[in-house]
């Protein structure tokens, strides 16, 4: 009996999909829950399991759009299962081969790793790798061009922060943060509180995080958003963070942000990170944030403008480190300093309050003590 593989419900918002990769191909047999497509949606990478056990078939390319609850694959359930047998592996093969050249040919030219064999002598092993090459589908242009076309995820992206342009009234203050006591205090206890929270390091991202928590309890309206003609305050702060990965720019959300301690908010930063990275992220990690934070200093930027990520009235910039000389009761002395920048709806928030908010954000980070007793 053939057993449909159809493309799964993605997300309320989401109803078309891209073929990104067969895992299986057509003709082999495939075991219940073993995944077999990659599908990319405009927001992440999922998975599409086997239904069942048996033999795969399908003729869809890679690159083909396909829309939810269609069929692209069926799985012959009645199948018999391959006879597995031990195949050698490509180290006993390389081995076998390096054998056979010594036998005939005398010694190999290669990077020499010795093995021991039965007579107490040596065998020489080639460490070089076969490079691996893969195609990448595109289409020929003018001389020294090549055309690739654009991801689903780029797409999105770019379609998104266009319209954030078009529709919002954009608008960055820019203020800088001595970083002094965040380092010190770091420097303090960063051991006592990773053994203590079980390998949780404490990074920078978790002082600004709570520090945007503190800001926008006193600036509620850069949590809001605009729908018509109404604005929509929010109860939480669903604090989105932005992680650049090889096909994209992801904005993972923290919920209830104002409820995670440091602990928690570092595990919680880590973990979308990496996930991230590897296309694993759920779409409901995705959606609903209220305000966000991007870190450009990570890849060395110093002053930057974000756009924001609607609907979404405001997005916090972080930058690198630097060390700046800077005037402190009347001397100069060197500081590690970072300037941050808040770009806003300037259609719902004033610039009174976005410079407020920011001046609230530096006194958080500039004396931390200050985020433990909220004050």
């Amino acid at each position: 009996m053939a057993v449909e593989i159809k493309i799964p419900v993605l997300g309320e918002s989401l109803k078309q999909a891209t073929v990104m990769r067969w895992l299986k191909q057509s003709g082999e047999y495939v075991q219940a829950g073993e995944t077999v497509l990659e599908l990319e949606t405009d927001k992440v990478t999922l998975d599409v399991p086997a239904p069942v056990a048996g033999q795969l078939s399908h003729d869809l390319a890679e690159g083909t759009d396909v829309d939810v609850g269609q069929v692209v694959a069926f799985i012959d359930d009645q199948a018999v299962a391959p006879v597995r047998t031990e195949t050698p592996s490509v180290e006993t093969h390389q081995l076998q081969e390096d054998e056979r050249k010594l036998t005939d040919h005398g010694p190999v030219s290669s990077t020499p790793v010795e093995k021991p064999v039965a007579d107490g002598g040596t065998v020489v092993k080639s460490t070089s790798a076969v490079p691996d090459v893969r195609s990448e589908d595109h289409t020929s242009g003018k001389e020294g061009e090549r055309r690739v076309p654009m991801s689903r995820l780029r797409q999105t992206i770019a379609r998104n922060l266009k319209a954030a342009q078009n529709n919002a009234a954009i608008l960055t203050t820019f203020n800088e943060v001595d970083m002094s006591a965040v380092k010190a205090l770091r420097g303090q206890y960063r051991d006592l509180f990773e053994k203590k929270h079980d390998g949780a390091r404490l990074g920078f991202m978790s002082f600004f995080a709570r520090a945007v928590v503190g800001a926008l309890k006193d600036f509620p309206v850069l949590n809001a958003r605009i729908e018509g003609n109404e604005i929509v305050y929010q109860d939480h702060v669903n604090l989105g963070i932005a992680v650049g990965t090889e096909r994209g720019l992801v904005v993972p959300v923290l919920r209830k942000a104002e409820t995670l301690g440091f602990a928690e908010l570092e595990r919680q930063i880590a973990d979308y990170g990496k996930r991230a990275r590897k296309g694993g992220l759920a779409l409901k990690e995705l959606e609903g944030g209220s305000f966000t934070i991007t870190n450009g200093g990570i890849f060395g930027s110093l002053l930057s403008t974000p756009i924001l990520n609607a609907p979404q009235s405001g997005v916090l910039g972080m930058h690198a480190i630097q060390d700046r000389p800077v005037a402190r009761d009347g001397q100069v002395v060197i500081r590690p300093m970072m300037y941050v920048a808040l770009s806003y709806d300037h259609r719902l928030v004033d610039g009174r309050e976005a410079v407020s908010f920011l001046v609230r954000l530096k006194e958080l980070i500039e004396d931390p003590r200050r985020l433990l007793l909220d004050i």
